[in-house]
């Protein structure tokens, strides 16, 4: 049977090509995006079939032909965004296999609230109609690691490292005794997750739009080494 994702992705191409040859505009070229994602729980399943198809390597590139990237000219409709880190080994386009135009990213150094990564978030919310937001930790994130070091290893680091990390540092202060450095690593990003993701909750623009249900926050931890993401989206899994 073939994949559904193949089948969405050739369909929006044959759509697409069919448009330009009436000689539509970019405008109605553009509006052929993601139509069947119209709620924060639709693009939850979005991202978790995509890791899917990431993780077992039945990805779909959606993007690849030249009239796809012809859709985006006028502007992005993204249904989600994604406030990830900045580490080389998280792609997170690939890492959802997603296409172009779908996710808006941003990525900082464990994925940390800070003010111009919150404005960019205000900017998604606000102005692009996304559906979700999604703080994206990973396995071995050196910025964690780094809030669990001693303040005078900390003190070392150039003066807005250090503010970065000190952003992370609340949510590994309380972390309990774990004696595997991996399983207490691990616990660490996702305490890092939460608090971030708590943060975000608290900001009043992402409050009411969550309270009004138009979109959701929700956390997910990337494994490196297998490429599965771990999705935190109930209120029990995203609590500090």
């Amino acid at each position: 049977m073939d994949d559904p994702a193949e089948l969405l992705a050739a369909d929006l191409q044959r759509r697409i090509l069919d448009a330009i040859r009436r000689g539509a505009s970019m405008e109605d070229i553009a509006d052929l995006k993601d139509a069947d994602i119209q709620s924060p729980e639709a693009a939850i399943q979005a991202l978790k079939d995509g890791n899917a198809r990431f993780f077992s390597g039945q990805v779909a590139r959606p993007e690849v032909g030249a009239n796809a990237r012809r859709a985006h000219i006028m502007g992005q409709t993204p249904y989600a965004a994604v406030l990830a880190c900045s580490d080389s080994r998280v792609p997170v386009e690939l890492v959802f296999d997603q296409g172009l135009g779908q996710l808006f990213v941003v990525r900082v150094a464990g994925n940390v609230v800070g003010g111009a990564a919150l404005g960019t978030l205000e900017y998604a919310l606000e102005h692009l109609d996304v559906q979700l937001i999604m703080v994206l930790g990973h396995e071995g994130c050196g910025a964690v690691a780094a809030a669990l070091l001693p303040e005078q290893r900390v003190a070392q680091e150039p003066e807005n490292l250090q503010e970065l990390i000190r952003c992370i540092q609340p949510s590994v202060a309380n972390l309990p005794v774990i004696r595997d450095k991996k399983a207490r690593m691990r616990e660490a990003v996702l305490n890092n997750i939460r608090h971030q993701a708590y943060l975000l909750r608290q900001h009043p623009l992402i409050r009411d739009a969550e309270a009004a249900g138009r979109i959701r926050v929700v956390g997910g931890y990337y494994e490196i080494g297998s490429g599965a993401v771990d999705f935190l989206v109930d209120d029990e899994d995203l609590k500090p």
